[in-house]
């Protein structure tokens, strides 16, 4: 069925419940940020892939709202479908509240997947719509009624994180939760959030693609610990012997998935401390029949924000192997850019897919790599525009030797999660004026941010403008955050840690940037049909001697020196680069066979 069919299946199936609007998200019934197929309803009904967005559907309209790293890439994927793109925090774009309150009429049904609809959403829904007594009813999936190939819910294996990866043991965890649920007052604690699951217990999974969790929902008591995970109570095949035996000696009772919903319903006289914003809303039906609510933000998700010792010594070292592989990759296209110019090249070029594919190979070597955290965006020329480009069949790009290509890829290792960018150019000649300009722009930008200096207390908010300034010194800007935390292990998107400011409608980032976080440092330019800039490290705050605080590279890779113009960077800038490079290459070089260690040596030479 094409986009617009699948509309109308829908519309007829909101009739016969008698809906008035339907409410798509990209969620789970977890809140994640990255969905298995099962859940890509919102994909399914409008084509487009992003990882971000919501689809509303009445009876006379179909609207997509996404945010600004998907404007290029929505636009393209809704062309020739009724589906019109709301561009989020654009001027004279409503919010989905706003459209949502603006059009439906009182008495109307809104509908929606209660299980897939966070709890602080639909509160914040309801009170904006309460002077319309707006109805809402979440007890269906309308789109599992004609999705006829839908994807099947999948449970694979979990593993364990040994002690000499965690850094503290699932029962010292479980006594800090416990001790955080003492002060709240609460009976009882229900965690849904995968990545916070996964922390908590230090375990792991695949049921996610590129996210290393596992399905599951966690209840927590004073003297019990219920999982819920895998097809049945005792599932052997995702939980080993070993770990069920180690689950039971911390006090961990496993039950399978699906009898979440008829244990929440079955509670009583219990208060009950949960994340509305992560917790959907068919919990919370369920709780609060007969129990308190006690609404507070996970304890888990600012702890493991906090990495120790362990992770931090192991993510740094992770980033040596991925630094390795990517500068392999990096030197591997700039040969491939010669022997394209020179005629040399066997076969056809290479496309953006073969490029990621060979980038993956690097890093297959490396010692302890598990998987890609995330989809690699390999983006040539006017696809770097695209600020979450994913190259597809119908999409793959030749790499010629002219032209920016941007790769922004990252890796899960046994040590640590990766998360990096590079654009180079594979001009045979000098890349243009303009083009150098841009690139060493974007370069000044990233360099701001890791040479930033501040007090106790300074938020993501004002550290993101840092970044920004070389940027809108020259009237140019990017219409994404700088910078998101990074898990261990874990989702490559992690918060509450960023660098991230919000202009017109929404919140900006307060959360206060303190040792032990980790974040990515990533500005760039986009021209809609020429090309895109991004560059990226993950940086690691740290104390600085005076007591405030400062910013390590975690990231060692080289930026593309033929992309450099030096006579638009100071002093202080240089400094920083050459300070930089110097740690590329004595912590990268001896990893690399003798030509890439002879290349590198010369791409990180001194800017003078």
């Amino acid at each position: 069925m094409t986009a617009n069919e699948k509309i109308h299946s829908l519309r007829q199936e909101m009739k016969k419940e008698n809906m008035a609007a339907y409410y798509v998200p990209t969620d789970d019934f977890h809140g994640s940020e990255y969905v298995s197929g099962y859940f890509k309803c919102r994909e399914y009904l409008s084509g487009f892939t992003g990882s971000a967005g919501v689809l509303v559907v009445t009876h006379d309209f179909a609207g997509l709202w996404t945010d600004g790293r998907y404007f290029i890439q929505a636009k393209q994927q809704l062309e020739n479908t009724e589906i019109e793109l709301m561009k989020m925090g654009e001027p004279d774009v409503p919010t989905v509240e706003e459209f949502l309150a603006e059009n439906l009429k009182p008495g109307d049904i809104l509908g929606f997947d209660g299980r897939c609809v966070n709890g602080g959403f639909v509160k914040e829904l309801k009170e904006k719509l309460s002077s319309k007594e707006i109805f809402f009813e979440g007890s269906y999936d309308l789109v599992d009624r004609f999705w006829s190939e839908r994807p099947k819910l999948f449970f694979h294996p979990v593993w364990e994180l040994e002690l000499s990866q965690s850094g503290i043991s699932r029962r010292e965890k479980l006594a800090l939760i416990r001790e955080k649920m003492e002060e709240k007052g609460a009976d009882a604690h229900l965690l849904t959030s995968l990545e916070d699951i996964a922390w908590l217990l230090n375990l792991r999974g695949e049921d996610v693609h590129c996210n290393p969790v596992f399905l599951s929902y966690l209840y927590i008591t004073k003297d019990d610990c219920i999982l819920f995970a895998g097809n049945r109570e005792r599932d052997t095949e995702v939980f080993s012997k070993d770990i069920r035996q180690h689950l039971s000696e911390d006090g961990v009772r496993l039950q399978c998935y699906k009898d979440v919903y008829e244990f929440t319903a079955g509670l009583s006289a219990k208060k009950v401390l949960l994340n509305p914003k992560t917790v959907n809303q068919r919990l919370l039906d369920n709780l609060s029949v007969h129990c308190s609510l006690i609404s507070s933000g996970n304890f888990t998700t600012a702890l493991k924000a906090l990495k120790n010792e362990t992770e931090l010594c192991n993510m740094r070292n992770a980033h040596i192997k991925d630094g390795a592989a990517v500068t392999k990759f990096l030197y591997y296209m700039k040969e491939y850019k010669k022997d394209l110019a020179a005629g040399q090249w066997k076969g056809d070029p290479l496309t953006e897919i073969k490029a990621a594919e060979i980038l993956e190979g690097f890093r297959k070597k490396q010692d302890g790599y598990l998987g890609p955290s995330f989809d690699p965006i390999m983006a040539y020329g006017e696809h770097g525009a695209i600020v979450h480009y994913s190259a597809a069949k119908e999409t793959d790009a030749a790499l010629k030797a002219e032209r920016f290509l941007l790769s922004d890829t990252g890796g899960h290792y046994k040590d640590g999660t990766t998360d990096i960018t590079r654009t180079i150019s594979l001009a045979a000649g000098s890349l243009s004026e303009e083009e150098k300009r841009h690139y060493t722009l974007v370069l000044k930008a990233n360099l701001a941010l890791l040479s930033a200096k501040f007090p106790k207390g300074v938020c993501g908010n004002s550290l993101d403008t840092l970044a920004r300034e070389p940027l809108w010194a020259e009237g140019l800007d990017f219409n994404h955050g700088t910078g998101h935390g990074v898990g261990y292990i874990l989702s490559v998107h992690e918060g509450p840690n960023a660098f991230r400011t919000y202009r017109g409608k929404g919140k900006a980032d307060m959360t206060a940037i303190v040792p032990g976080m980790i974040t990515s440092d990533e500005p760039g330019l986009y021209f809609e049909g020429k090309y895109g800039i991004r560059l990226e490290n993950l940086i690691e705050c740290v104390e600085e001697e005076n007591g405030f605080y400062g910013f390590r590279p975690l990231t060692f890779v080289p930026f593309d020196r033929e992309s450099i113009d030096p006579s638009l960077l100071n002093n202080h800038e240089k400094n920083i680069l050459n300070s930089y490079h110097k740690q590329v290459y004595d912590k990268i070089n001896i990893c690399l066979g003798e030509k890439e260690k002879e290349w590198l040596k010369e791409e990180t030479a001194p800017i003078n």
